[in-house]
């Protein structure tokens, strides 16, 4: 097992250096710069400028000077758009927020679309599994840009039980819309992929073998069944899990919650290179980090797999 996950970190360095160039390079292949707008800045401002940030250089010297800066210093680099704020400093304002209530709704994913899952498949064709598979159903069509305008008609304007927007150092009432907007569509995923592992996992032999020794089914469902049909759903948890970080921006947006994703939004609009390509490097980083948890954990439920 050790081996394995020296090897996953091993890869891991070069792919993140892939990731670095390729954005780099895509991003200064786009129209227009951060300090291009619609009033024209003189040609010995813009020069000044571009000297200042280092844009004036080749660009596989800017691109060895970003490397060199990010893996040695850890440093992403000055805000174009925020003079006085450098990348590290606003990744450090909205990252613990976009996290705080990204761990909470995958946390609440997973617990209610496992539990409705596996509801549904120990009451195969009840009004329990028709009512679970509904859920699932309804959630599913209804994605976060769907589920956050109508959580705040409803509970904001029309009962005006809970705040419309805003954090307050993550009170549970400026959490709870955010957390039901970005999970929703997760958890109705996780609960499909739960009952169609649970059923099969079921009508499986040793499970057979179980129930003809005269073992109670609670015993026979957490003992025997959930760990082999967990395994499906455990491999989507991480890119899910990567997903509610990178599905903020909707919920920033929305909810007004200082996260990373409105930040991102706007460092796509205004150019602002060394922003876009942190939290790029951040996404990418979560994106490996949580495949190789996920790896272990698989290995874990699965003794085969580490062979």
């Amino acid at each position: 097992m050790l081996n394995y996950i020296i090897k996953r970190l091993a890869i891991a360095v070069p792919t993140i250096l892939v990731l670095i160039v390729f954005s780099f390079l895509l991003m200064h292949a786009a129209p227009g710069g951060p300090f291009t707008s619609e009033r024209a800045v003189p040609p010995e401002i813009l020069a000044n400028l571009e000297a200042k940030y280092g844009l004036d250089q080749p660009l596989y010297m800017q691109i060895w000077t970003y490397i060199k800066n990010v893996v040695f210093h850890f440093d992403f680099g000055p805000s174009f758009t925020y003079k006085d704020r450098t990348v590290n400093e606003i990744i450090a304002q909205g990252f613990p927020i976009t996290l705080t209530y990204g761990s909470v709704a995958f946390v609440f994913a997973v617990i209610v679309g496992v539990s409705l899952g596996v509801a549904a498949a120990i009451y195969h064709n009840s009004w329990l599994d028709y009512l679970a598979v509904g859920i699932s159903i309804g959630a599913q069509v209804l994605p976060n840009f769907v589920m956050a305008p109508i959580l705040v008609l409803i509970f904001t304007l029309w009962l005006g039980w809970l705040p419309g927007g805003g954090w307050e150092n993550g009170e549970v009432k400026f959490l709870i819309m955010p957390v039901i907007a970005l999970s929703t569509s997760f958890m109705a995923s996780i609960a499909r992929i739960m009952r169609s592992s649970m059923l099969e996992v079921m009508n499986a032999n040793h499970i057979r073998t179980a129930r003809a020794k005269g073992l109670p089914t609670r015993q026979i469902i957490f003992r025997h069944a959930l760990k082999p049909a967990m395994l499906p759903v455990v491999s989507y948890l991480g890119p899910a899990f990567v997903s509610m970080i990178t599905g903020s921006v909707v919920i920033d947006m929305f909810f007004s919650t200082g996260g990373i994703g409105l930040f991102f939004v706007n460092a796509a609009l205004n150019r602002d290179y060394s922003v876009m390509m942190g939290i790029t490097i951040l996404i990418g980083v979560l994106t490996i980090l949580f495949n190789l948890v996920v790896d272990i954990i698989y290995a874990w439920i699965d003794p085969k797999i580490r062979y």
